[in-house]
């Protein structure tokens, strides 16, 4: 596979489309793919899934306290890392829908995703010109595995942002580092925002900041010296300027509490670590395995990863040298009326960022304990890979399309000859593979449905008993609380009945204030053990109330 970076956009496909110009065949087909996207979403939505949990309805209740203006918080609720961006997103939500829901605190993160994806097809069309290619990403992108999925739906803070402010960065990058003029200062400015602002939000997307940074300081160092630089620095203060601000008045490092969630304090082996981060990770984070785990066959992308990231850093790295004599500055535009094309070492630049940015992202997450002892769940701190997606199968379509364009008289020796095929094939296995993830996780909607409704059953019981404070395990005590909107305030316990951990402090406050709480568990669950045991060693100490899937003990009058 010998492709270059980047073709011009006659040899590549299509031209880039005129604004205002006919869409043609791949333009009406690239709209569908987006559509089948956010409507396969909005069907998740419309089942629940992906299951909600604790810590999302954490975020919840945070959106609710905001709408009320009665708390501004600087982080997730128990604990000294994590912006909660996407409570402030929420919080207008409630407040014009007049109280809090799922579908509510969902909607922002689905606004997301659909910026997520017009931004990597935006990013696709100016670093190619091919909008066939730009149709290729935008249907992998479009599908959407278990983990993918929750990354991009569920609010439990950062991972919906994450991918859209690393690929709004990634355009900026081209924009400025291509020299297109207009509104320079404020892509400045917006850019050095969004970095500040991931910086207080999740420090995850880290790699792409620095890696894209430094594509920025390298073309354009000359501009920072000036207001630009100027106006850069102060937006990325104000972007991080809630962090700033807490650390200053507190005293407090979030660092240490980031290495602590990724599993610093803990411990885990040389060959736990590698199996999670280079074999399991990647094909769970990217969305080629089903809810929970790996066929041994969905794990082909772990071992094609390494070699797309060799070939695309390869290959970016040989043109930015072959060009390296070439002017920085943008080149003849497609299209008369609109943006220039970048030149050829630009682009190779910011495919080489991307490329690095992904191997920094594993690297981390590889070395991190987490990868070692939690890697299903884990995975999702390499959601952030999906940006750099265009990068490495640029190489390969290119390789691919190659082959089908080349006349069969054309006969150029049995390796090029065979890098079409495999070129090829990739491109299905990868559609292919994605695909089955996709179908997988749809095929777990209805159970979702399903336990969000017992779920809806416990919330009616509880308000039919007059029930107002609740102890309970950690997955039941927040969902509970959002769910009524605080109408039902829940204490976290143990299995041993023992206090558990509180994200929001008030509501254990409350409840051992209460004069008789009751006591909530699943059916089945170690909980509910514990409870049915003291209700066979003290008779008539809890009355018990049973639906679907849930056990209420009420106090004995």
């Amino acid at each position: 596979m010998t492709a270059g970076v980047r073709q011009q956009p006659r040899d590549a496909g299509s031209p880039r489309p005129r604004p205002g110009g006919r869409l043609g065949l791949v333009g009406w087909l690239t709209g569908l793919a987006v559509l089948a996207g956010v409507g396969y979403r909005l069907w998740l939505l419309g089942h629940a899934a992906p299951p909600t949990n604790s810590d999302e309805a954490a975020m919840g209740l945070a959106a609710l306290h905001i709408a009320r203006a009665e708390d501004f918080p600087v982080w997730f609720y128990g604990q000294q890392y994590m912006g909660p961006l996407e409570a402030y997103l929420a919080a207008p939500v409630f407040a014009l829908a007049g109280g809090p829901s799922l579908l509510g605190l969902r909607l922002p993160t689905l606004a997301l995703y659909v910026l997520f994806l017009l931004l990597a097809w935006r990013l696709t069309l100016r670093l190619t010109g091919d909008r066939w290619f730009g149709l290729l990403v935008v249907t992998l992108l479009a599908l959407g595995s278990d983990r993918v999925v929750k990354n991009q739906l569920i609010a439990g803070g950062g991972y919906p942002e994450m991918n859209a402010v690393g690929m709004a960065l990634a355009v900026l990058a081209v924009d400025l580092a291509a020299g297109r003029p207009g509104w320079r200062l404020t892509r400045w400015a917006l850019c050095g925002f969004l970095a500040g602002l991931m910086v207080w939000v999740d420090p995850l997307v880290l790699p792409y900041v620095v890696a894209l940074g430094a594509v920025l300081v390298g073309f354009c160092r000359r501009e920072l010296r000036g207001a630009a630089g100027a106006l850069l620095g102060a937006a990325a203060v104000l972007g991080a300027a809630p962090l700033l601000l807490d650390s200053v008045l507190t005293g407090s490092n979030p660092l240490n509490a980031v290495l602590a969630a990724s599993g610093a304090n803990a411990s885990a082996g040389w060959a736990d670590r590698l199996h999670g981060g280079l074999l399991l990770g990647p094909a769970l984070g990217m969305g080629f395995c089903g809810p929970g785990r790996c066929a041994t066959w969905q794990l082909w992308w772990a071992l094609a990863l390494p070699l797309l990231l060799a070939l695309a850093a390869a290959t970016a790295w040989r043109t930015l040298r072959q060009s390296a004599a070439a002017p920085a500055g943008p080149t003849a535009s497609a299209d008369p009326g609109g943006p220039a094309d970048p030149a050829p070492r630009v682009v190779a630049a910011i495919w080489l960022a991307l490329v690095l940015a992904a191997v920094g992202t594993l690297g981390a997450y590889t070395v991190s304990s987490s990868a070692g002892l939690t890697p299903v769940e884990s995975s999702r701190y390499l959601s952030c890979l999906l940006i750099s997606l265009p990068a490495l199968l640029w190489p390969v379509w290119a390789t691919a399309r190659g082959g089908l364009r080349q006349p069969a008289s054309d006969s150029r020796g049995v390796g090029p000859a065979l890098a079409h095929p495999v070129a090829l094939a990739l491109l299905v296995a990868t559609l292919g593979t994605a695909g089955h993830a996709t179908w997988q996780a749809a095929r777990t909607a209805p159970a979702t449905r399903a336990a969000e409704a017992r779920h809806t059953e416990l919330v009616t019981t509880l308000r039919q008993l007059g029930v107002r404070h609740v102890r309970a395990g950690y997955w039941t005590c927040n969902r509970l609380t959002f769910a009524t909107a605080e109408q039902v305030v829940c204490a976290v316990v143990d299995d041993a009945l023992r206090p558990g951990f509180d994200r929001y402090p008030a509501y254990r406050r409350e409840v051992d204030g209460a004069a008789a709480p009751v006591w909530v568990a699943p059916t089945g669950s170690p909980l509910a053990h514990t409870l049915d045991e003291r209700l066979r060693t003290a008779p008539g100490s809890l009355n018990l109330v049973t639906i679907d899937g849930w056990r209420i003990y009420l106090p004995s009058a």
